[in-house]
């Protein structure tokens, strides 16, 4: 069944659009413990953002990809990571750390075996890369993988009481040179190299180039011979590499879900860069579920526009790639942990817990566009 997230299949499973014509959004779906909520904005000219959700009665998945330097990286991961979770958790005899490691890995190297195949007529594809997060619950059992600094929060009751209050659990690590721990660990395994991490354009950089010190992707910076020659140069001038200066290996946390664990926020930086874990936990607690990722979404960019001194409304005015300026392409998925009680759309859960697979569309500017010359068709007809 896994077929189905070979695709985008946003405008299959009940994608909708927005007063906002770079906002994309499902209607409120059931997963086997509950319900989730998508949103999807875009900013740049060519949306480097990719989610997805794969829904059984069994297992649920979510990921969300957040591409760089083009949106090859997260558009293939949304074709290959899932099927090689399920591949090597059917062979395995279920989910578990292993299992996870083997599908990013066997991901890593599908898309470097793309770039030796595309680099002699395509060589920027060598720069192309993306985060990572991956969210797999089974048999009530929550597995967190990433790469990058996308980030899962958890929201749940702080202390086992109905009316105690909700604390906000940060659930991913962020791999991001802006912070000092990743920055000590990446100094560590280059002790030879004292510019391997350097402050360029107002943030720390790994070689001065790139923030996240792991992805899928960006080969030009794990394997030597993709940095030779003119792709390389257009980063600066030519600095070989001794070893590979990121890393696809997966930070992994494994929890047992339980009663007072209410729901989990996924999201790529774009979110983040503008609410805290504690603000998007009490946005979602405080709202009714029915489009609360596209709430979050919103109230980001209103953020955004704060910080400029603007509205929201002035941002949705501004067209793509200029938009980039004001906030990143953003996605969200809220997946709301009903536990015995179920989802509230249809009164059950796992028994009404089909295989389902929900993707973002690959360029939410084409899917409205296409949508709008539709109509434009049919009253011109009519």
């Amino acid at each position: 069944m896994l077929e189905l997230c070979r695709g985008p299949l946003g405008r299959c499973f009940g994608g909708g659009r927005d007063r906002d014509g770079l906002l994309w959004h499902t209607d409120l779906k059931p997963h086997a413990l509950g319900d989730y909520s998508f949103a999807v904005v875009q900013a740049n000219s060519f949306l480097e953002d990719q989610g997805q959700v794969f829904t059984s009665p069994s297992a649920t998945y979510v990921g969300v990809y957040d591409g760089h330097g083009g949106p090859e990286a997260s558009r293939f991961i949304t074709h290959h990571l899932f099927p090689f979770l399920h591949k090597f958790a059917t062979e395995e005899g279920g989910l578990s750390e292993d299992v996870i490691k083997k599908a990013f890995d066997a991901t890593e190297q599908e898309f470097l075996h793309l770039v030796k195949r595309s680099w002699p007529a395509q060589p920027q594809i060598a720069s192309v890369g993306s985060c990572c997060l991956v969210g797999a619950i089974s048999n009530d059992v929550l597995y967190v993988a990433n790469l990058g600094d996308s980030r899962a929060v958890l929201g749940r009751r702080g202390s086992g009481m109905v009316n105690s209050p909700v604390v906000a659990e940060r659930l991913s690590t962020d791999h991001n040179v802006g912070v000092e721990e990743v920055r000590k660990e990446v100094k560590a395994l280059h002790p030879d190299d004292s510019h391997i991490v350097v402050y360029s354009r107002g943030v720390w950089r790994i070689k001065g180039i790139i923030q996240v010190s792991r992805s899928i992707g960006d080969v030009y910076l794990k394997k030597p011979e993709f940095n030779r020659g003119p792709l390389f140069h257009h980063f600066g001038p030519l600095i070989p590499l001794k070893r590979p200066v990121m890393t696809a290996e997966p930070s992994i946390v494994i929890r047992k879900l339980n009663p007072d664990d209410m729901f989990l926020i996924f999201a790529t930086d774009g979110l983040w860069e503008h609410l805290s874990d504690e603000a998007a936990v009490e946005i979602v607690l405080k709202n009714p579920r029915v489009g609360i990722a596209k709430r979050l979404v919103r109230a980001a960019i209103q953020e955004a526009a704060r910080k400029r001194e603007m509205r929201y409304e002035d941002i949705k005015r501004i067209e793509r790639g200029v938009r980039r300026h004001f906030h990143d392409d953003i996605t969200v998925i809220i997946m709301y942990l009903d536990h015995s009680r179920g989802s509230s759309v249809n009164g059950g859960y796992k028994d009404h817990c089909l295989f389902d697979c929900t993707s973002a569309p690959v360029d939410i500017f084409s899917l409205n566009t296409d949508a709008d010359e539709a109509e434009v068709s049919l009253h011109t007809v009519s």
